[in-house]
């Protein structure tokens, strides 16, 4: 199998886009928040966007190069793409909207997808999950060597998406093609991809897997956006081989990271108990808080405490009898509070 290699520079509206990265026989994730120029990425490799500079190549095939002026249509281009609202034509029936993308194909798709029963129906008489399965087998019609996914669970609801999200990353593993997927939620990207690119502003800030990315976050950025507790104090060595940390409200907090001076103590919200009083056990952090909010989150709750979010299952909120107005302590681990550099 081909490795798809981009390297992209292209001016955006308040800064200048460049990517590089290689795709080789998986999943690879571009995150970040929605202006970054992850779309354009994408488009950039589809042919959709022409890059003022760069490269893009499919193992020996050059389908965009600047210097020599080359940059082949998108029909040239092996490039299954999926965009962020899938885009099916509302007239057409399931079947010739697959058809499309090419006929030779068609049956073993719908099989493949498990939509044989949805063949003469109309996108608008389908629910998320099923048009997300049309658009993809359009994609796949064209036997494309690369796949390319825009956003592709943003158009469901909640109820839908980890349903979807499970199925979705059974097809690309079946699959087996170079994806590139563009989305600005982590747990997408951690659920869907092998390997994930932060991307802020038009770099790549940081690259590795899901748990890498959440063990050890380069920045600041990178770690609120991969769902952790930021909490900003000065570090200082202390006993025992941990770092002391004091937060802005004057809490002392620890961890096993060695830095000093101005940082950011990072938790996540898995990583926290929430009690009545602090434990009596290893945990050396505790943060005494009111419960601004208790978020369901499927058989989870998520609970605000302070500067703190914590996510507990269900069944312990409803033994501790949480209430919003509480006062609570939020404790969590030194192995588990990670230290980035701010300022």
């Amino acid at each position: 199998m081909d490795t798809l290699d981009v390297s992209v520079a292209h001016p955006l509206r308040s800064f200048r886009l460049g990517v590089e990265l290689s795709v080789e026989r998986e999943t690879v994730a571009l995150v970040g928040p929605s202006g970054a120029g992850k779309t354009t990425v994408l488009r950039a490799v589809a042919g959709l966007t022409r890059p003022e500079r760069g490269r893009v190549t499919l193992g020996r095939a050059v389908w965009f190069d600047s210097e020599r002026r080359i940059d082949l249509p998108p029909e040239q281009r092996s490039v299954g793409l999926v965009f962020q609202e899938y885009a099916l034509f509302p007239h057409m029936t399931v079947e010739e909207n697959i058809a499309y993308g090419g006929r030779a194909r068609v049956a073993q798709l719908i099989g493949w997808m498990g939509i044989e029963s949805l063949r003469k129906a109309k996108p608008d008489e389908l629910s998320g999950g099923e048009r997300q399965r049309v658009a993809l087998a359009r994609a796949l019609a064209r036997n494309p060597a690369v796949l390319l996914l825009d956003e592709p669970l943003t158009a469901l609801d909640t109820h839908t998406r980890a349903r979807v999200r499970a199925e979705l990353r059974q097809l690309l593993a079946e699959l087996a093609l170079p994806t590139l997927l563009v989305t600005h939620d982590f747990q997408d990207a951690a659920a869907l991809a092998e390997r994930i690119g932060v991307l802020a502003e038009g770099r790549i800030v940081q690259e590795g897997t899901a748990a890498e990315l959440v063990a050890s976050p380069a920045s600041p950025f990178v770690a609120d956006f991969t769902g952790g507790n930021l909490l900003p104090g000065r570090a200082r060595a202390g006993g025992d081989g941990l770092t002391e940390v004091t937060l802005t409200d004057g809490t002392r907090i620890f961890s096993t990271d060695a830095l000093e001076g101005s940082v950011g103590a990072v938790v996540y919200p898995w990583e926290i108990a929430v009690a009545r009083a602090a434990p009596h056990d290893s945990t050396q952090n505790h943060v005494a808080g009111r419960i601004a909010g208790l978020v369901p989150v499927a058989n989870r709750v998520r609970v605000h405490v302070g500067p703190l979010t914590a996510e507990i299952t269900a069944v312990s909120a409803e033994r501790l009898g949480l209430r919003p107005g509480e006062t609570v302590v939020a404790s969590f681990k030194a192995a588990g509070t990670r230290l980035v550099p701010l300022g």
